[in-house]
This record gives C-alpha cells, structure tokens and sequence, in this order.
C-alpha cells in the first residue's frame, strides 16, 4: 500500500528525516569548507608566485615550482566547486538552501576556470615545447595571466569573508568537531600539496635549458 503523507509526518519517522537533512547539511559545509581551505592556501601561493614576476630570471625556478604546486590545488578547488554548482543547478534541496553566490560571481566562475587553465597549461607548454613555439606560448602565457589577475580580482574581493571564514575551520579544534570529516578534507588537501611537489621535483631540471635558450625571459 504507498505512503500517505499523513504515514510521512509520523511521529517515528520524523526523526530519519531530520537527520537525513542534518547529514545533506553537513555535506554543504564540508564542501564550502574544503572549498575554503584550498581557496586561502591558494591566496598564499599565488601572492608567492606574484612575488617571483618582480625579478623573474633569477627566481624562475621558484617560479616554476610554485606554479607546479598550484596545479593539483587548482584541480581540487574547481572540482569542490564544480560539485557545489551541480548540486545546486540539479535541484538538491540541501545546497538550494545554502544559495549561490552572487549573479555577477557566477557568471565569472566558468571564466576563471578557463583562464586558470590557460594560464597554467601555457606555462608548462613552455617548459616543454620546443624552442621556435616558445615566443608564441609566452605571448599566451602573458595575456591571458593579464586577463585572470583582473577576473581573480573580482573574484577573491567577491568571496572574501566567505573564505576568511572557512579557510581555518577545520584547523581550529573549535569549529572542526562542529562538521564530520574534517580530517579526510585534510588529507585531501595534503595529498594535493604532495603531488604538486612532486611534480615541481620533475620541472625543475628544464628550467635551466630553457634559460640558455633565452627565449622571453627578462628582468
């Protein structure tokens, strides 16, 4: 026989229902919290990387490194937010609930993502590609960082005390028991670091073939 609504609203099945929210709620702000981790060690790294452009030869290598290192943060960070969108577009009352951001920062979401990835594919293109593509790549490399660093403006300005919030809460021991699974979004945001240094480990030898080449380089 199907339920009835008045068979939905017992008293013994309330419960399973409020805690069935209690864990889509959870799973909200784990994400927004992993969201947010990444997001602050990301600010670190990029004002880092900013840091290497004022006397770029000479600290290519740190350039280098730090910019491997983004990587696998920057895959993390949009596929956490990836999910947040699906989730939400695709109707899940939890994440409905939450909201979106504002209009103007979603609309910007996709154009970041493409940027960032510009950004990033050009500079490993560079180390890799052969010497008569490498004016080109960096032209590529130096346009579309111009255009990401104003789209990151907005951007960061835009979720900055969301990310001021959720960036330490599950370091401080306070907030880290209030939502489960703090310590496998650690683990996920180490291994992320883990691999980016890895990878750093392997680009850095064709850092100094690709300084004798001299090609683009200045300062």
């Amino acid at each position: 026989m199907p339920e009835t609504h008045d068979t939905l609203d017992r008293p013994a099945v309330r419960p399973v229902r409020e805690a069935a929210r209690r864990r889509a709620a959870a799973g909200v702000e784990g994400n927004a919290r992993l969201t947010g981790l990444t997001a602050g060690i990301l600010l670190v790294l990029l004002a880092l990387e900013g840091v290497t452009l004022l006397a770029l030869r000479p600290l290519l290598t740190w350039h280098v490194v730090l910019g491997m290192v983004l990587i696998p943060l920057v895959v993390l960070k949009i596929g956490s937010t990836g999910w947040r969108m699906a989730r939400y577009y695709l109707g899940a009352r939890a994440y409905r609930e939450r909201g979106a951001p504002l209009l103007v920062l979603r609309l910007l979401g996709p154009v970041m993502i493409v940027l960032t990835v510009l950004v990033l594919a050009s500079g490993v293109a560079l180390l890799l590609a052969p010497t008569g593509w490498r004016n080109q790549l960096f032209f590529v490399h130096k346009a579309s960082f111009v255009l990401w660093f104003g789209a990151t403006t907005v951007h960061v300005l835009g979720h900055a005390l969301e990310t001021s919030r959720l960036a330490p809460a599950d370091l401080v021991a306070r907030t880290r028991r209030q939502v489960r699974g703090a310590g496998l979004r650690l683990w996920t945001v180490a291994v992320a670091l883990v691999v980016g240094v890895v990878l750093a480990i392997v680009t850095v030898p064709t850092v100094a073939p690709w300084l004798a080449a001299g090609v683009g380089v200045h300062g």
